[in-house]
């Protein structure tokens, strides 16, 4: 509150006070993870822990979550439009100054959400209860946390999958060493995923949802019912969506539990 009323009191743009208050806010978070974890956890390095790393490895996982989340939503309009449940137009403002806008706020939300709900979140649960009551409590929510709307469903998934995303990048040699040692606490020795690739499908699915939306790409058919299309034209928030959101979990659990080499 007292950084956050300063702003809202001096700043007269909506659009930049919710920028600077979830930058002020997020500020504060991270310092309070690192009081947290000297404090309480004895364990100075928790943002590691959580999966944040600055390496060329994390980059390129950011890098093909990206790919992976845009492309993804491309193939659904895509799929969309073979059924004639959509049309493409052409668009009505610059659509390259969409892109590099929808880039910033994806990724920022990308870095925000999966850095609080796929890092801390995930790591507290996991200090107490076993996977599947993990998965179920952080995706619940995730899916909670935006509203009790239609788009339940698809939210929740969507963590699911997010989660499984972070599996996908731990290490397989961190995998053995756990086993092989019988470790007696699972909790601090666990398998630690790393967050490249969470955050870089999730700021890829917004990406390309931002850039058909804002650039008004598609005009949806209106004979096609929003259940199946997406409700409130959330593509992901619809049966076709589902479908490929349970597609891509199924793809990301494989790639997680691959055997080693």
């Amino acid at each position: 509150m007292p950084l956050a009323l300063p702003i809202y009191w001096l700043i007269s743009d909506s659009n930049l006070v919710g920028i600077l208050t979830l930058v002020a806010l997020y500020s504060e978070f991270i310092l309070l993870v690192g009081l947290w974890g000297r404090w309480v956890y004895r364990q100075p390095n928790l943002l590691w822990r959580y999966g944040l790393e600055f390496s060329r490895r994390m980059g390129l996982e950011l890098l093909a979550g990206l790919l992976l989340g845009s492309f993804s939503v491309a193939a659904l309009f895509i799929t969309q439009s073979l059924f004639g449940w959509v049309v493409w137009q052409s668009p009505s403002i610059a659509i390259l100054q969409v892109a590099l806008e929808g880039l910033l706020v994806a990724l920022g939300i990308g870095f925000v959400e999966e850095l609080f709900f796929r890092g801390w979140l995930l790591d507290e649960l996991q200090r107490d209860y076993r996977l599947p009551v993990v998965f179920v409590v952080d995706a619940a929510i995730f899916a909670l946390v935006h509203g009790l709307k239609p788009q339940f469903p698809a939210l929740f998934l969507l963590a699911v999958t997010l989660i499984l995303a972070k599996q996908a990048c731990t290490d397989l040699d961190d995998v053995l060493s756990s086993d092989r040692n019988n470790l007696r606490s699972q909790t601090l020795n666990r398998p630690r995923g790393r967050l490249g690739v969470p955050m870089g499908l999730h700021a890829g699915l917004v990406w390309g949802y931002y850039i058909v939306n804002v650039g008004k790409l598609i005009q949806y058919a209106p004979q096609v019912p929003e259940w199946l299309t997406g409700f409130d034209h959330n593509p992901l928030a619809g049966v076709i969506g589902i479908l490929f959101l349970s597609a891509l979990a199924v793809g990301l659990w494989g790639y997680a539990n691959r055997p080693p080499i």
